[in-house]
């Protein structure tokens, strides 16, 4: 049974422990977390808890794990877009129009599919479906993932992803155009109530999402903006631009139909940095933009 520990961040007072623990991991939902409390699998300061238990600032959190079960996912070969690969972590550029991990409607054809093909060491802490997969980024989303090989580099990744220190930048193509600079989106997220499939800004059940823009370029009725993510919720950029009133161009759940030719919205997830899991060494990758994204940014210049 693998182990995973970390402690409380001062943000995360007051939340209760099984919101707290499936912030860790966005691969761990709360009924899941609920029912390892239930089982006794979680711990605080050494202490068996309930799920209502609110966690303090500095609390050791103590996560057993249960084996991973067998792996279902059917590895298939695929020419990867690899950066970066150890005996630690991988890192690779996915494409737009790639789904992450396998779910019902897509078994196959999936980023995890082809990482199983590719190496058979991948962490388990995930799971079944995602092996590996530290964070996410959406199907119409390209750009830069890190992927575990191990459990150690696993956790080690997470703790990095909460304590904010990982460096994640995109590039996106928003509606309207910013006058400001630059700026900062705190507001947080959590479903729609009245869309569950959607997020949204709401105070009630949420997690907090802090995103922070430059703008690169402006253009008649759109603009080129930077956004570097310190939180990394579920379609952060794509409901923080949208909150602000920039939606993404090409967004189907958040933005405008058709207003682009691009199939999905324009984000690209092209600046990636990270401590090494082992040697503690800064390792930072850059993926270009697509070439469908650099053709729209030249018909948006041609139009100004």
């Amino acid at each position: 049974m693998n182990q995973f520990e970390v402690k409380i961040e001062q943000e995360q007072k007051g939340d209760r422990i099984d919101k707290a623990v499936s912030t860790i991991n966005n691969g761990w939902s709360r009924n899941q977390v609920q029912q390892w409390i239930k089982e006794g699998l979680v711990t605080v300061n050494g202490k068996s808890i309930k799920s209502n238990y609110k966690v303090n600032e500095g609390d050791n959190i103590l996560i057993m794990l249960p084996e991973p079960v067998e792996l279902d996912v059917v590895p298939e070969e695929m020419n990867l877009d690899i950066y970066y690969e150890d005996s630690d972590v991988l890192v690779v550029n996915k494409p737009r129009g790639m789904v992450v991990h396998p779910a019902p409607g897509h078994a196959s054809g999936t980023l995890v599919n082809g990482l199983m093909a590719h190496c058979k060491d991948l962490s388990g802490i995930n799971g079944v479906l995602r092996p590996g997969i530290v964070h996410r980024i959406d199907k119409d989303t390209s750009g830069l993932l890190m992927v575990a090989k191990n459990d150690v580099a696993h956790e080690s990744l997470v703790n990095q992803l909460v304590k904010k220190t990982v460096t994640r930048k995109y590039k996106a193509i928003v509606h309207g155009i910013i006058q400001h600079d630059h700026g900062t989106i705190d507001a947080p997220i959590g479903r729609d109530k009245r869309d569950r499939q959607s997020m949204t800004v709401i105070d009630e059940n949420s997690k907090e999402a802090i995103t922070h823009f430059n703008v690169l370029d402006r253009f008649m009725d759109f603009t080129f903006v930077e956004c570097q993510l310190e939180t990394g919720r579920t379609h952060q950029i794509r409901v923080h631009m949208k909150y602000i009133g920039f939606p993404l161009a090409g967004d189907p759940k958040y933005g405008p139909k058709k207003t682009l030719p691009i199939d999905g919205q324009a984000l690209h997830a092209g600046i990636l940095g990270f401590m090494h899991p082992r040697t503690q060494e800064y390792l930072e990758f850059e993926a270009p933009l697509p070439e469908e994204f650099e053709q729209i940014l030249t018909l948006l210049k041609n139009r100004s």
